[in-house]
């Protein structure tokens, strides 16, 4: 019987699905295999923010700690600075809300999305109600349990307990099983994220931004994403003053008061930073308007979702290799790479590829080439359809 039908998938995030990579993850991998596979699904989340024909289930949680900063949780507490009162009221809620969601939903399979406190709640679900279990790793958890060993043992548990590991880079995957153990290796699988290609045209009309920001016809340098410590952004205004174009900014986090000081003690006269760009469609259009991005991350970044974005809008990338970015981006051939806190070797390469437009064209088409062969949510979902067929098929 049960290989006549598709599991009944229940999407555990501890997340608001806006605001972040994984959550845009949870979202169009449920919305592709909606469309295209014909899932009957659900997404638990902490938000109200509904998906197109999927069920959503509200988790109601005294707290949404994170592991960095985040847009949308500017004043929330990371889950290292919660005191041990905090992770068992978390915990507790994470129980109800899952029963609950299981409950109303009746789920064959449970896809929990970062192995931490939403991770424990769905091992205690597979227990009572026999569930099978896909834990996902995207990175940020593996770093703050290595940190902060009080989310060690129950983590530990639900990984041994899951069906099925996935993790998003394979940086990650070499972190969780130096943390967890090397005995996890077998069920342990590699799937990135990725992006809708629809949204990432030849082209998109923008030149209004150059009128709206008065760039006039300079060369651009972008980066998008959290202004937090981790993503190295300080590294970025430091070479400006070196870079031949303007530095353009976008995003919002913890940090963005320090790079305004920095830019005025510096008195540099070709960096901006954003307003808050609310549309996602913003977004897009800066990373059409960019002539090269730049992620100077000087943390192990999984997998960079904006890196994949401006890949697929055909623009060449400027990054550190740092975490799982190397699956994505390779060096001289989509992009260039540089030192993490190395704001000289940040400017010599932006003004590298500002002075070869031909170099930019062959990089920018060689990474949409790569995001169209393995970053695409369509090759995405048809590899969880295997995975969530091979899981329920364990019966």
């Amino acid at each position: 019987m049960a290989a006549e039908r598709k599991p009944r998938v229940l999407m555990l995030y501890d997340f608001p699905l806006h605001g972040g990579g994984s959550g845009a993850y949870v979202k169009y991998l449920s919305l592709r295999l909606k469309e295209a596979y014909h899932y009957d699904l659900a997404i638990a989340a902490p938000d109200e923010e509904i998906v197109d024909n999927i069920e959503h289930i509200k988790l109601r949680l005294p707290q949404t700690p994170v592991y960095l900063g985040r847009p949308g949780l500017e004043g929330a507490k990371r889950y290292a600075d919660l005191t041990n009162r905090e992770i068992g009221e978390l915990y507790s809620a994470f129980v109800q809300g899952t029963i609950d969601a299981v409950e109303k939903f009746k789920p064959d399979l449970i896809h929990v999305h970062h192995v931490m406190v939403n991770s424990w709640a769905a091992r205690l679900a597979r227990s009572l109600y026999g569930t099978k279990l896909i834990l996902t790793s995207h990175g940020s958890c593996i770093q703050a349990i290595s940190r902060d060993r009080r989310y060690f043992r129950m983590s530990r548990d639900a990984l041994r307990a899951a069906n099925a590991i996935t993790v998003v880079s394979g940086d990650t995957r070499g972190k969780l099983l130096k943390t967890f153990g090397r005995e996890l290796s077998a069920k342990t699988r590699t799937i990135p994220g990725g992006v809708r290609l629809s949204l990432f045209p030849k082209s998109r009309p923008v030149g209004h931004l150059r009128d709206k920001y008065k760039l006039g016809n300079k060369k651009i340098a972008l980066f998008t994403g959290r202004i937090v410590t981790e993503k190295g952004v300080e590294y970025l205004v430091k070479a400006a003053r070196k870079i031949e174009g303007e530095v353009v900014i976008a995003g919002d986090g913890p940090q963005r008061k320090h790079l305004e000081d920095l830019i005025s003690t510096m008195k540099l006269t070709n960096v901006r930073i954003l307003p808050f760009v609310h549309k996602y469609e913003e977004f897009l259009d800066l990373y059409y308007l960019a002539d090269v991005f730049v992620s100077p991350a000087v943390w192990d970044e999984p997998l960079g979702l904006t890196i994949i974005e401006a890949m697929s809008s055909r623009t060449p990338v400027i990054v550190t290799r740092k975490g799982g970015v190397t699956m994505a981006v390779k060096d001289k051939q989509t992009g260039l790479f540089v030192r993490p806190r190395n704001s000289n070797e940040i400017a010599s390469a932006v003004n590298r590829l500002f002075a070869n437009p031909d170099l930019c064209k062959k990089m920018g088409e060689r990474g949409r080439a790569i995001v169209e062969a393995k970053f695409t949510w369509t090759k995405i979902a048809e590899r969880f359809d295997k995975l969530y067929r091979d899981v329920f098929l364990l019966w």
